[in-house]
């Protein structure tokens, strides 16, 4: 095999394939998607596949599996998603033939396994549409992700007076982070009202919005209600009072393209395990100017130039965010994830998906006593619901003998739910390797619980 190029660790489109690594371990831009060469005669790199759920479907062994004695109806895809065999045949050939710490080491295996852990990073930066690799840090997902802004970006421009506006439908982990560096610097965070649907009331948003906003942090995608809100917008009218945005892209990187560039985010945070990668692991955008702003979070190896006593000088971002050995196989297994997906038409799979959420609206209306919260018309195929007569744990723990998952509980977005004077609700959240049948399985399995009352 050809010892890797360094340098191509850099590229911003699609170069030509390289060699793969010892095992078949992709290095840096290589498409190593059999299911997208199989869809194509000839096989041809950078064809798209064509997208069918079924022909998915066959890249997940985990959904040929049985539980309870049923095929297994994996919807809680919002949670985290499923693995294809090509993220975890990867993952397989990188520890058993070309493991090995990155950047530091001389070694063939050390340039090897650089070449793919910066692979990964351009391919992140190509992925969200990022003017370059230089752009993205490596955290261990979301959570990490905003908890790195807050820390480093929030303690520096935050202080006594300052608002940070923060929607009601968010998730925990864009809540808690800025009430607790809010509660540090002395500036305050300051609920944005839901409507009735689910969507922002932009109304409000647009009124609070002032001199003393320096944050905006908005979800691309809810996580329990599904609203997609208008960001782009939100974030040019933000930008006039000269705040900053973070955009939560957990839930939306895997529905529907991103483009950082277009929604003008100032940061923009998704985790790899609900995106068909592996856990631990994720990224963060931050604009250029922005990011070399930022100071240190942590310390340790990888972000320093020289370290004495009398001093230490630190690398360059993005290294500088990056102390300690990154999740080199989650960064492997991240970039087989986004090869995997992108071999797709992704508008295919987002029309498929919307068509499938609204399949699914219309057979759970028909279980009486069953309620959907939220309606928003932009949306992503998250059903959240309660069912008369029926603690969501015990609507969730009676599907899965049918073998189906879903999530019960507060789903980490407690205002939400307040917003709709409940404590906890049943999630199903659809994805791409779902189908109609699925849901039907899971209508079905409600309704017996209904009769069963």
């Amino acid at each position: 095999m050809t010892t890797p190029d360094l340098t191509r660790s850099r590229w911003t489109g699609t170069p030509p394939a390289p060699d793969p690594l010892p095992g078949g371990v992709p290095s840096a831009g290589a498409v190593t998607t059999p299911s997208a060469a199989s869809a194509h005669p000839s096989g041809l790199p950078g064809q798209r596949a064509t997208f069918s759920p079924e022909l998915v479907r066959g890249d997940f062994p985990i959904l040929h599996r049985t539980v309870n004695g049923h095929p297994l109806v994996w919807l809680d895809n919002g949670a985290t998603t499923q693995k294809p065999r090509q993220v975890i045949e990867t993952l397989a050939a990188f520890y058993g033939s070309a493991n090995s710490n990155i950047h530091r080491g001389a070694h063939t295996m050390a340039r090897e396994a650089t070449e793919a852990y910066e692979g990964g990073r351009a391919a992140v930066a190509d992925f969200l549409g990022a003017p370059s690799p230089d752009d993205i840090v490596f955290v261990r997902g979301t959570t990490e992700a905003i908890n790195l802004v807050a820390q480093s970006w929030g303690r520096t421009n935050l202080g006594p007076g300052d608002d940070i506006l923060v929607p009601v439908l968010e998730h925990h982990s864009n809540i808690v982070p800025w009430q607790m560096v809010a509660k540090e610097t002395r500036a305050r965070v300051v609920p944005v009202p839901l409507q009735p649907d689910g969507q922002i009331d932009l109304d409000a948003y647009a009124d609070l919005l002032s001199m003393r906003t320096q944050l905006v942090a908005i979800s691309h995608a809810s996580n329990v209600l599904g609203t997609v809100p208008p960001v782009r917008e939100m974030t040019a009218l933000a930008h006039r009072y000269g705040a900053k945005v973070l955009v939560d892209g957990a839930q939306a990187v895997a529905h529907f393209p991103v483009d950082v560039q277009d929604l003008d985010a100032d940061f923009y945070v998704f985790s790899g395990h609900k995106l068909f990668a592996p856990t631990g692991i994720g990224a963060l955008y931050a604009k250029p100017e922005v990011l070399h702003g930022m100071a240190p979070w942590q310390g340790g190896g990888n972000m320093i130039e020289s370290v004495g006593f009398g001093g230490t000088t630190f690398a360059p971002v993005p290294h500088l965010l990056e102390a300690g050995t990154g999740h080199i196989s989650g960064v492997v297994g991240l970039l087989s994830a986004l090869n995997w997906l992108t071999s797709f038409d992704r508008d295919a799979i987002a029309a498929y998906e919307t068509s499938l959420m609204a399949y699914a609206q219309q057979a759970m209306a028909t279980v009486p006593g069953l309620d959907l919260l939220g309606s928003a018309p932009d949306r992503i195929a998250v059903l959240t619901f309660t069912l008369a007569g029926h603690d969501p744990s015990e609507i969730a723990a009676w599907l899965d003998r049918d073998g189906i998952a879903v999530r019960a509980g507060h789903h980490c977005a407690q205002p939400a739910l307040a917003h709709y004077g409940v404590q906890s609700a049943a999630r199903a959240s659809l994805a791409l390797y779902n189908t109609a049948e699925e849901v039907d399985k899971l209508v079905a399995s409600l309704l017996r619980l209904h009769e069963s009352a």
